[in-house]
């Protein structure tokens, strides 16, 4: 490996070690219980980063079996910092929330959001942040036009919605639909009218009653059926008998 090649892995492991192991919040990331995020959520929230779209899977690879490899574990499809130095606690919830924060969603699942609120399934979190451009930016990664939304999460919690902080962002597990706020829902596409399938109509007959069309195959002067072939006269004939004539040596 070429020491411009060796310089760009150190400087990757390093931006790694801050992002798993020091502040995940601040790039949108949550990790799981035991710390993990997934290949696919590290490199998303990498690659949004100024000078860092560049890095793929390959390039983590580079990392994990380069000199400080050592500094991570992967499990599978995860990996996380060794040295960690951030909490999760989602045992204790917070007594004191901003009056509003933000949610990014799905387009197809506005309406199902403002209906029946959020709900997350076992083991994750929904993410809410303080910020419309966090919320924004981790929304963008199922949808990259999703749809803001609110929460007036103070209110939430007085009447006992649970939420947890994070560094920088709060999680919380389910939010009724009377604490959400958005825009509101677009109108149903106008269909463009169904154009009228046109009826095919007969050619309509040029001949009337009485009349009929002499098909060639059915002609009874065989000798016009030949194309280009005229029928003999009999001056042909004739002269074809007295050629014959001539040659009779009676």
């Amino acid at each position: 490996m070429s020491r411009k090649a060796q310089i760009k892995v150190e400087k990757l492991t390093r931006f790694l070690v801050y992002v798993l192991g020091h502040q995940p919040d601040e790039f949108g990331l949550v990790p799981d219980a035991d710390g993990f995020v997934t290949f696919k959520e590290l490199l998303q929230a990498i690659r949004e980063e100024p000078g860092w779209g560049y890095v793929r899977l390959a390039s983590l690879n580079e990392v994990l079996i380069g000199k400080d490899g050592d500094l991570f574990e992967v499990d599978e499809n995860r990996i996380r910092a060794l040295d960690r130095r951030w909490g999760l606690d989602v045992e204790n919830s917070q007594f004191s929330l901003p009056k509003l924060l933000y949610v990014a969603v799905r387009r197809r699942a506005h309406p199902h959001v403002l209906d029946r609120g959020l709900k997350t399934g076992q083991g994750a979190y929904l993410i809410l942040s303080p910020q419309k451009d966090m919320a924004l930016r981790i929304g963008k990664r199922k949808d990259p036009s999703p749809v803001l939304l609110e929460v007036t999460a103070d209110r939430a919690r007085i009447e006992g919605i649970p939420f947890y902080s994070f560094g920088q962002l709060y999680l919380s597990y389910e939010i009724p639909s009377h604490h959400i706020k958005g825009p509101p829902l677009p109108k149903e596409p106008v269909r463009a009218p169904v154009k009228e399938k046109k009826k095919e109509t007969k050619a309509v007959s040029e001949f009337h009653p009485g009349t009929f069309v002499l098909e060639v195959g059915r002609d009874p002067a065989p000798q016009r059926q030949g194309k280009g072939k005229k029928e003999k006269g009999w001056k042909e004939e004739a002269r074809k008998m007295r050629r014959k004539g001539s040659r009779d040596p009676r």
